[in-house]
């Protein structure tokens, strides 16, 4: 396990990432019911944009610091930057970026609960360490392996959330540990929402991977979105992601509508820039 997310915290993924699941807690907080999040590859919690190895890449300089300048008035993503922007005691500079668990613990209320899992044995000392891990409505299993706490912990109590699938796909084998995920998490909580965040690096792989999703038992209604912020070029690194969301939040659905060409035209690095969404099953 190779994978550390520091060298990229805050690029163009993460500003995807984290917009459209602080969109959904923003929903789910809208009914009084309490809910559930699932996070099945936490990290270290909080990033140091000005640490040597996010300054090695730099890449959130073309992720969040682009997207908070140009972005600061979308009225959609108030809720995420104003979450970004508390770990930043200068609000005119970032130097610190929340991961998921950090964002997810923001939205929480008193009867909402947060499961975090991170199997790398360092990431998850580190994550214990944060003040995330005196959240009482945070419970830290860690290492743990996230693919095994699908099993574990669903369905949840709540009845109703989130459970964010968000692997480094560092090994060859992480779109069929994806799916097989999902087929154990869809039998155990089959009116879950599940986000699975996904690079897009070998066409071929991507469609491969939306075929299988498509082809479980019984599949909810399943949404893709993607974006690209250049054209495709290994030299260049990760040109683009997606999100294969298993029973979208409506809102979320609604939202992307707007807010997928608004960050492809902020993001965007060449004309290659691209965005669409499209349901894998459903509408």
């Amino acid at each position: 396990m190779n994978y550390r997310h520091i060298f990229h915290a805050g690029n163009f993924a993460d500003v995807f990432k984290h917009l459209l699941l602080a969109r959904a807690l923003e929903y789910f907080q809208q009914k009084n019911k309490p809910y559930f999040v699932l996070d099945t590859h936490g990290g270290i919690g909080y990033y140091d944009l000005q640490g040597d190895q996010a300054i090695r890449t730099a890449e959130a300089e073309q992720g969040i610091v682009r997207f908070a300048e140009h972005s600061a008035e979308e009225p959609l993503a108030a809720a995420y930057l104003s979450t970004v922007r508390q770990l930043n005691e200068e609000q005119d500079k970032l130097r610190y970026y929340p991961g998921s668990p950090v964002i997810t613990s923001e939205f929480l209320r008193e009867n909402d609960r947060l499961v975090v899992c991170e199997l790398h044995k360092e990431d998850a000392e580190t994550l214990k360490n944060t003040p995330l891990g005196r959240h009482k409505q945070v419970q830290i299993l860690a290492p743990m392996d996230g693919y095994q706490a699908v099993r574990a912990q669903l369905p949840p109590a709540e009845k109703r959330g989130l459970v964010l699938i968000d692997p480094p796909f560092e090994n060859t084998t992480e779109f069929d540990d994806v799916v097989s995920a999902l087929e154990q998490g869809l039998k155990r909580w089959k009116s879950g929402s599940f986000a699975v965040w996904y690079p897009i690096k070998d066409e071929l792989k991507t469609a491969a991977f939306h075929r299988d999703v498509g082809a479980l038992s019984d599949l909810p209604k399943t949404l893709i979105m993607e974006l690209n912020i250049r054209t495709n070029d290994e030299r260049k690194g990760l040109h683009g992601c997606g999100f294969l969301w298993v029973n979208p939040p409506y809102g979320v659905v609604q939202d992307s509508e707007h807010l997928l060409p608004v960050l492809c035209k902020t993001l965007a690095q060449d004309k290659g820039a691209n965005f669409h969404s499209r349901w894998l099953v459903g509408e």
